[in-house]
């Protein structure tokens, strides 16, 4: 089975607060259609590569390809308002897994919200640490960033500073716990501090994350 978890791309899509608006405009020459897309480079399902927090950091362009495809886990860490530490080491989460997707409260809700939404699920900074001492590479969640609202940036600079590509804007409502076959391909924007990706799971996965 495959699972589609990238946000739909359209006019008036929630962003994040001070990014660029979402615009498409449509035109019509010589009976073909050529659209204009304006949108920020962490609109919708994207990633943040390490360029996210300045310069000397690799942009989305120099992403390895195969740090985003392949096995990966999706943990099922809802009920909770953050995501600690103690929430991923009650997770079960395989010891050799690389690339891990979180699945919070936050799946409840996001692509259908009308409005911006700032009680959304993020990751403590311990949780943080704890996924750079783990050797976790790639981590996704579903929703607008990988901390909360209020958050300092540090769990962006723990994270990104040791090279973990994060995902956000994830749709996981529909995706059972488990293994999966990531596949997730950014726009090769040069020296992109973000970038706009599709992102797609499948369930016959192998070995629950192990790196390929």
């Amino acid at each position: 089975m495959i699972f589609d978890v990238t946000l739909p791309i359209y006019e008036d899509m929630i962003v994040w607060p001070g990014d660029p608006e979402i615009s498409v405009e449509r035109k019509e020459e010589d009976g073909f259609y050529v659209s204009k897309l304006c949108m920020g480079t962490h609109s919708g399902t994207h990633i943040d590569p390490p360029k996210h927090i300045g310069k000397g950091f690799d942009g989305a362009d120099s992403i390895p390809l195969h740090r985003l495809l392949g096995p990966c886990r999706v943990a099922d860490v809802s009920g909770h308002g953050i995501v600690t530490e103690q929430v991923l080491e009650d997770a079960g989460i395989p010891s050799h897994t690389v690339r891990l997707l979180l699945k919070t409260d936050n799946s409840r809700w996001i692509g259908t919200e009308k409005e911006f939404r700032e009680d959304f699920v993020g990751l403590s900074e311990d949780a943080a640490r704890w996924l750079v001492s783990r050797g976790i590479e790639v981590v996704g969640i579903d929703g607008y960033s990988i901390e909360p609202y209020d958050g300092t940036g540090a769990v962006h600079h723990i994270l990104l500073e040791n090279g973990v590509v994060i995902v956000e804007n994830l749709v996981l409502r529909d995706v059972p716990e488990g293994s999966y076959e990531l596949l997730c391909l950014p726009l090769k924007l040069v020296e992109g501090d973000g970038a706009p990706v599709r992102v797609v799971l499948r369930s016959d996965a192998i070995d629950e994350g192990v790196s390929s």
